[in-house]
């Protein structure tokens, strides 16, 4: 993104921020998940925690499901679950994450990654309005 700098427009940065990571590998977008706290967990990241406000009214028995569909889904995929959490209740959150269960890996990548893609736009977006 820097090397592109500058942008002559708000459109064109999105554009390049998405054109970036699709060029990118599986490796990458590891690397970018792995930044991510889990959904649900506590976090010290605000902007994280206000993207999962959803969670934090959410009932106990709610929580702990979404707890286990964390580990199942790290135990399955090799990588944390990533969902653009923003405007998403917790129960939201946990049938997506159990849908996305029943993906092969590679869909599940290439799923992840749009998530990604997404919870970036949205914040390259609040950077770019100030």
């Amino acid at each position: 993104m820097v090397a592109r700098r500058p942008f002559g427009s708000r459109a064109v940065a999105l554009d390049a921020a998405d054109e970036i990571w699709a060029s990118l590998d599986g490796a990458d977008w590891r690397e970018a998940f792995a930044q991510h706290p889990r959904i649900g967990e506590q976090t010290t990241n605000s902007t994280a925690a206000k993207e999962q406000s959803g969670v934090s009214d959410a009932a106990d028995h709610v929580r702990q499901e979404l707890a286990k569909a964390n580990r199942d889904y790290e135990q399955r995929f090799g990588h944390i679950y990533i969902v653009c959490a923003t405007g998403k209740s917790a129960e939201e959150m946990l049938a997506i994450a159990k849908s996305r269960l029943e993906n092969d890996p590679d869909t599940e990548l290439r799923v992840a990654a749009e998530e990604q893609r997404k919870i970036t736009r949205l914040r390259l977006q609040k950077l770019l309005e100030d």
